[in-house]
């Protein structure tokens, strides 16, 4: 499979090596077995480190301590990583959590997928996954931008179980679709879904803006407060407690205008007015019903 991927390993690491001035390549060694916790995979870990402390830190294969030699070759060029550093990581990451976690710089390159909690609380820098993610990336995501290319699970952008502060800022674009409650609880930032999404997108959402290019599962917007959900695709049922306000002939969500034209709702009024939801029109036609309730 390596040799398959040689050309797009390659390509990355010239992209790498023009934008920082450290790259340093994890390969790994073995299929895993149980859980890894990669919290210390960051440039902020490997900043101002020689090879060989790199490779002494430490991860947890379940419930056993391992240096990061132990489950990845290290491969460096430079003896000491400076300031600015990029990780590319090659193999089966399934089962490796917490990637990337509270990263502030900085950029990291998976070459093929990865599991959950991506990016967890990261305040800036960059992840690109070439295959699918799990679920709760970027989850309480503060800053910097995840791209994945492939699917991710549930909760992306979403907040801790019991917490009410999920994504605050920053971006998490999915090539993919996604499962249920993206962008729950969230209070800002962007998120990007290439194709379609399961249930409860957006709910409780405070702040922020969500694009979604395919469709979305049912009870959009349930009990949002405020931001901004856009739908090119089918949605199947609006909720009642939304309120339909008027047609749009386009949207700017996040830093994109999108051209409709869109009906737009008003909710989740059980919670307040200030949410609103952006709906195609073109892949709608049976919420033209909604057209004779526009004053």
């Amino acid at each position: 499979m390596l040799y398959l991927r040689g050309s797009c390993i390659l390509l990355h690491r010239s992209l790498l090596r023009r934008r920082f001035n450290e790259l340093v390549t994890l390969y790994q060694k073995s299929s895993f077995r149980v859980p890894v916790d990669a919290e210390n995979v960051t440039p902020d870990a490997f900043a101002g480190k020689s090879v060989n402390e790199i490779k002494s830190l430490h991860l947890w294969e379940g419930n056993h301590r391992r240096a990061l030699s132990d489950l990845f070759k290290v491969d460096c060029e430079e003896g000491v990583c400076g300031e600015d550093v990029n990780i590319q990581i090659v193999g089966d990451l399934t089962k490796v959590k917490r990637l990337g976690a509270r990263m502030s710089r900085g950029r990291i390159v998976v070459e093929g997928s990865v599991g959950m909690r991506l990016g967890e609380e990261m305040s800036g820098g960059d992840i690109t996954v070439t295959g699918n993610a799990g679920s709760w990336a970027g989850m309480m995501m503060k800053g910097g931008k995840i791209e994945v290319a492939g699917n991710v699970g549930d909760y992306i952008g979403a907040s801790y179980r019991g917490s009410t502060v999920g994504m605050k800022s920053g971006a998490i674009i999915v090539r993919g679709d996604a499962g249920n409650e993206v962008g729950c609880f969230m209070n800002g930032g962007f998120i990007r879904i290439g194709g379609n999404v399961e249930q409860f997108m957006g709910m409780h959402m405070r702040n922020g803006g969500i694009l979604v290019e395919g469709d979305a599962g049912d009870r959009v917007g349930a009990e949002m407060m405020g931001g901004r959900i856009v739908v090119l695709g089918k949605v199947s049922t609006i909720l009642p407690s939304f309120i339909v306000d008027e047609i749009r002939p386009n949207v700017r969500v996040g830093d994109e205008r999108v051209s409709g034209p869109f009906y737009v709702f008003k909710g989740d009024v059980t919670e307040s007015w200030n949410g609103s939801l952006y709906v195609a029109i073109g892949k709608n036609l049976h919420l033209k019903v909604y057209e004779s309730k526009i004053a």
